[in-house]
């Protein structure tokens, strides 16, 4: 079995020393190592209550603590004021007044036996409430023109503080070019006036850190005026001269802090200060100050450093100075020392330590704590940056110090050096299972402790294997990595560990999975604002991973739970957003991952709207009548515009109220728009897209357009006669945006057509007029014109109407009818003439009454129809007429005034018609070779009735010859076939019939029984019959015999003719052998079926009752009775139950069943 090649662990100990430090077992002894210590400067502050110094070690020995202060040895526990933490070596010191002893600068060691590690040196700072020294100052007096310097001398404090000159009513010092303060905090004029005189100037020094200001005593400057020999005022001028700073210097900064270089300079007239870079330009981060004297760059890095040159120029000169900046760095670790080394005894230890900084930092080395020049030794190196320990042994076992300083600053280092043999020690548990995907790749660990290094070897046990190949890699740390993790890869490895000292080997467990993968993604979708959407996201995954599946919606790369609270449901893979928004559009993620393993997929959620109103509404190309709107168009959100709609508003005569007035295509962003005169405009536009409309936009600025004459006449004018001597004229007015002016009135033109030549006027304001004392009936001509102050509106058209109408004077005549068959006539006149029909024509009525019937010579009251025929016709037809029946008949004219004069009426007789359909027909008394049928009379007969015809065919597989019967009795009701076939099924027609013909038949069928299947007969029962009020006729359908097996639901029938008696019947309906003959397997099926369940429930009985003895021989003979038999008895098929005297009804249960 071969294994994957040795990897000596030396390296692995290299690689965890260097990024991560050297991981020791717990019970191999380890060098103390500083976990938590205070570093820098702690400065007490009045409102802190205590001040800590922390210092925690870890080490195995647990490590003990000490303190100096100020190198020398300091005990915390000798001093009772201090607060101990016995834990570690942490100490606080209270905030007591006799917090000044303990200032000084504080380092902790924390040592056991292997050694000694230190902490950064950090400093207890005690400040001084900050004071002006209390002095006695003389009055500054100067000569006007003169230049003067009052000192501020701040007193010493906590940084920041903040320097001012105010006076004593706490008002600033105004400064400017001539007057400003430095950044030492005095006051500098460049040249003095006499106003500059005033006796309190006060200097006030503010420290932020404890909340202090301090102010110096006021100082008194007097500034005398300035007299020549002639005592007239006269200031000497002067050229510039620097007064700060006083002599050329270089100015040190550390790199990232602000570098600040002032230049302030007195003469007369006032000097202005220009900043220079020698040989390049000024940093482009550089800022200049306090009115040119003070040049700042923030940040500083080694390309600001160089030569600073700030110029000083007046009328009379200049004067310059020099300032060489120079940027350093404090010390910075350029190669960190190993923090922990583990070594085999008799090896050679390198600790490097390599610093870098301006100036260049100076390494002490120390061992424990101590100088290394307090440990001779033969086998130590040192050069420069770095310590050589040759053939290392235990006792070179220490915490080796290495410290970087300059000016700026100081770095420390502890770097553990633990000299030691120890056999290998496999930190990783053993029977680890591991699981990674197919395809995947997967590292199985193996991190080993020892000394001198392990060397390591995997291989494969279980099933064996080779580990050789691309596909394994031996990690640096030990672990095993396998690339592309193929199913054969899955079972048990080991992992083995030797150095001289001894051998050590785990075992671990690798696991195949099948991977997590979305297999429904999320669609993309496009939605509306408002409504609900889902995201759905299946997911496979394998079963043992099943508990551990976690599914994450993103949105824009934010995970939807942690970053939006509201709207958002997610259920089994389903995302559920509510009341979508414009904020929810997006692109969704759904992530699926397990511990193994994740997949992704998005979608991306577009949310449709309504669009944004348009804006910037813009009004040009301004003319009398027209203007031209323009318009932006904001967000379609995500629908594009189809068009908008272009609204208006005039605050006269419906303020307020919007009408359209134009629509344009989405495509465009203005339209000229067409205006009336006199109307005050303000526009708006809606923008529409599929979704709907937008918001109307803010309305445009109002436009009003100048008055002019109407542009057009009233329309719809109307010509109506309501009474015979008048004629009424109305219009449809103008709307009142149509006026285009104030003073709108109508000119009302009329004249007789033909007759007339000049027109009769009449000037109104309102729209209808009625002219009286007219003719009847007669043409006029009409024309109506618009007018208001500005003129007359186009000349109008004229249009035709006629005056009031009035009755018709006459009736058609030769009124003459001519019957077409005996429902329908046809009936014919002659038109009226035009000048008796006084109107317009509406049309003719013909009306017609049925005066008697012919069938009993019985009179009829009068009850008229009539029918309207619209328009000039002479002729119409009259249907719907009774048959064998005399009607009389009248024709008359009507116009929209009303209706003229009946012509004389006429008298007509119809003839006899066919009867109707019989209203029933039944098939009763089925036997082997007959059937009998009974049925009823029809209720109308439209004539004598003169009999039937009875017609039948057999209707099995095919259809039979159709036989015909004529039953000359009209008034039979009912009719015996004989000699039919025996167990067949027949179809029957019956229709009545008079002198005419037959009429429309009435079908029933019924079928013959089988000569096996014979019931005994009973009695049909009786038809009652009742008289009607218009006959003493009665009928009655006689008793025959009827077998019970061939009657079903029982029917009703009620004769409502009223020429006929009225016969009320209730037949019993029938059920035909053919039925009985195809429903004879099911009703042995389920006698059968009642028969064994009946058997069952008695085996039940008897079980029961042998259980408890109480089974008696008659209970069992009872019991054992025929169940058949038994149902048969008690549901018997001939027992009749009337429920009423003229309406007998027969159950027949055994029909029911079937």
């Amino acid at each position: 079995m071969r294994g994957l090649r040795s990897l000596n662990v030396g390296l692995l100990l290299a690689f965890f020393s260097t990024a991560f430090g050297l991981y020791f077992p717990p019970h191999v002894e380890q060098l103390p190592t500083i976990t938590a210590q205070t570093s820098g400067s702690l400065i007490v502050l009045p409102y802190d209550e205590n001040f800590l110094f922390k210092c925690e070690a870890k080490g195995n020995p647990r490590p003990t603590y000490r303190w100096t202060k100020d190198g020398m040895d300091f005990d915390p526990h000798k001093d009772s004021r201090l607060i101990i933490e016995e834990s570690s070596g942490t100490f606080l010191i209270p905030n007591t007044k006799e917090k000044t002893k303990y200032q000084g600068k504080y380092r902790c060691y924390a040592s056991n036996k292997l050694g000694t590690a230190i902490s950064e040196e950090s400093e207890f700072i005690v400040p001084m409430v900050p004071k002006f020294p209390k002095e006695k100052t003389e009055p500054v007096v100067v000569t006007e023109g003169d230049s003067v310097v009052l000192e501020c001398n701040p007193p010493q404090g906590i940084p920041p503080w903040q320097l001012y000159w105010m006076t004593n009513d706490l008002r600033h010092i105004e400064q400017n070019e001539r007057v400003s303060m430095g950044l030492n905090g005095n006051l500098y004029f460049s040249n003095t006036l006499v106003s500059d005189s005033r006796d309190d100037y006060c200097c006030f020094a503010s420290f932020f850190r404890i909340r202090t200001i301090v102010q110096k005593p006021r100082l008194v400057l007097r500034v005398k005026p300035s007299q020549g020999d002639d005592d007239i005022t006269s200031v000497q001028k002067r050229k510039p001269s620097i007064l700060v700073p006083s002599s050329h210097s270089t100015t040190y900064i550390k790199k990232g802090e602000e570098l600040e270089l002032e230049c302030i300079a007195e003469g007369l007239p006032t000097p202005a200060v220009e900043w220079i870079k020698m040989l390049e330009n000024l940093p482009t981060h550089t800022q200049i100050k306090n009115y040119g004297k003070l040049l700042t760059i923030s940040n500083v890095t080694d390309q600001d450093e160089g030569k600073y040159m700030c110029k000083a120029k007046n009328d009379l000169g200049e004067a310059e100075h020099h300032f060489q900046v120079v940027v350093e760095e404090p010390p910075s670790w350029q190669e960190e020392p190993v923090k922990s080394q583990l070594a085999e005894i008799g090896s050679d230890i390198h600790i490097k330590c390599s610093a870098r900084g301006k100036p260049q930092p100076t390494i002490t080395w120390k061992r424990n704590g101590q100088p290394l020049d307090d440990f001779p030794s033969t086998n130590y190196k040192v050069l420069d940056d770095r310590i050589i320990i040759l053939r290392a042994e235990q006792r070179d076992t220490a915490v080796y110090q290495c410290e970087a300083s300059n000016r700026h600053g100081t770095l420390l280092v502890n770097a553990n050096v633990l000299v030691m043999n120890h056999p290998p020690l496999i930190l990783t548990r053993s029977y680890l299972e591991y699981a990674t995907m197919l395809g995947k790749s997967v590292i199985m660990d193996c991190r080993v402790f020892s000394s001198p290094p392990a060397t390591i070897n995997w291989r494969r046990e279980d099933p064996e294997g080779s580990l050789d190949g691309e596909r394994y890699s031996l990690l640096k740390n030990g672990s095993l990595q396998i690339h592309k993790v193929e199913m054969g890869d899955m079972g048990q490895y080991k992992c083995l560990a030797n150095n001289s000292e001894g051998t050590m080997s785990l075992t671990t467990e690798l696991f195949i999975k099948d991977s997590t993968r979305i297999v429904e993604p999320p669609q993309d979708m496009k939605v509306k604002r408002g409504s609900m959407v889902e995201l759905e996201c299946q997911v496979e995954c394998d079963p043992t991973l099943r508990r551990e599946l976690e599914i994450l919606w993103m949105k824009d790369g934010m995970n939807i739970l942690s970053n939006f609270s509201e709207g958002y449901f997610t259920d089994d893979g389903i995302l559920q957003i509510v009341n979508v928004s414009h904020s929810d559009q997006g692109n969704y993620t759904c992530v699926v991952r397990t511990s193994l393993d994740q997949d992704t997929a998005s979608a991306y959620i577009t949310v449709l709207d309504v669009p944004d109103p348009p804006v910037q509404l813009t009004l040009s190309e301004l003319k009398d009548r027209s203007v031209r709107l323009q318009w932006v168009a904001a967000s379609d959100h995500n629908s594009p515009i189809t068009e908008f709609i272009i609204q208006y508003e005039e605050n006269h005569w419906e303020p307020e109220k919007w009408k359209e007035i134009i629509r344009v295509a989405g495509s465009q962003f203005s339209a000229p728009l067409t205006l009336y005169g006199h109307i005050n405009y303000q526009f708006r536009v809606i923008a529409v897209n599929a979704i709907g409309r937008s918001h109307p936009s803010m309305p445009s600025k109002r436009y009003k357009t100048p008055p002019c004459a109407p542009d057009r006449n009233p329309e719809n004018i109307k010509i109506e006669g309501h009474l015979p001597h008048q004629m009424d004229i109305s219009w449809e007015p103008l709307l009142p945006v149509e006026h285009n002016g104030p003073g709108l009135e109508y000119k009302l033109s009329y004249r007789l057509l033909g007759v007339e030549d000049s027109w009769k006027e009449q000037m109104m304001k309102r729209h209808s007029f009625v002219v009286r004392d007219t003719q009847t009936f007669v043409p006029y001509e009409v024309k109506i014109q618009a007018f208001n102050s500005h003129g007359w509106a186009p000349e109008p058209r004229v249009v035709t109407g006629y005056s009031g109408e009035d009755l018709p004077l006459a009736a058609p005549e030769d009124v003459s009818v001519e019957v077409l068959n005996s429902t329908l006539l046809r009936v014919s006149w002659s038109p009226v003439p035009q000048t008796a029909l006084r109107g317009h024509l509406g049309g003719y009525t013909v009306h017609w009454w049925q005066t008697q019937s012919l069938l009993n010579s019985k009179r009829i009251p009068s009850e008229k129809q009539s029918l309207t025929i619209p328009g000039n016709r002479s002729h119409t037809m009259v249907p719907g007429l009774k048959p064998f029946s005399e009607y009389s008949l009248t024709v008359n004219i009507f116009n929209r005034r009303g209706n003229g004069p009946s012509s004389s009426s006429i008298s007509f007789t119809t003839p006899q018609g066919v009867p109707e359909q019989p209203p029933i027909l039944r098939a009763t008394n089925l036997q082997k070779d007959s059937i009998t049928l009974v049925w009823a009379p029809p209720h109308e007969t439209n004539g004598f009735l003169t009999g039937y015809l009875l017609q039948y065919q057999t209707v099995n597989e095919t259809l039979g010859e159709l036989k015909s019967v004529n039953i000359s009795a009209p008034d039979t009701t009912q009719w015996v076939l004989r000699d039919l076939q025996d167990d067949n099924w027949y179809k029957f027609y019956l229709s009545a019939c008079t002198q005419v013909g037959c009429g429309s038949a009435i079908s029933e069928e019924g079928g013959t029984v089988s000569e096996a299947f014979t019931m005994p007969k009973h009695s049909f029962p009786e038809v009652s019959t009742v008289s009607a009020e218009t006959s003493t006729e009665s009928y009655e359908l006689s008793t025959s015999e009827v077998t019970s097996s061939d009657l079903r639901q029982p029917f009703s029938f009620t004769s409502s003719n009223t020429d006929t008696p009225s016969v009320n019947a209730t037949f019993p309906t029938l059920v035909s052998s053919k039925q009985l003959v195809a429903s004879q397997e099911w009703f042995v099926a389920i006698m059968c079926a009642v028969a064994l369940l009946t058997l069952l429930v008695l085996i039940g009985c008897f079980v029961l009752k042998n259980k408890v003895g109480k089974y008696a021989v008659k209970e069992k003979e009872e019991t054992l009775a025929d169940p058949e038999a038994q149902v048969m008895g008690e549901e018997s098929p001939c027992e009749y139950r009337s429920e009423s005297h003229t309406s007998p009804v027969i159950d027949l249960h055994l029909t029911e069943f079937l």
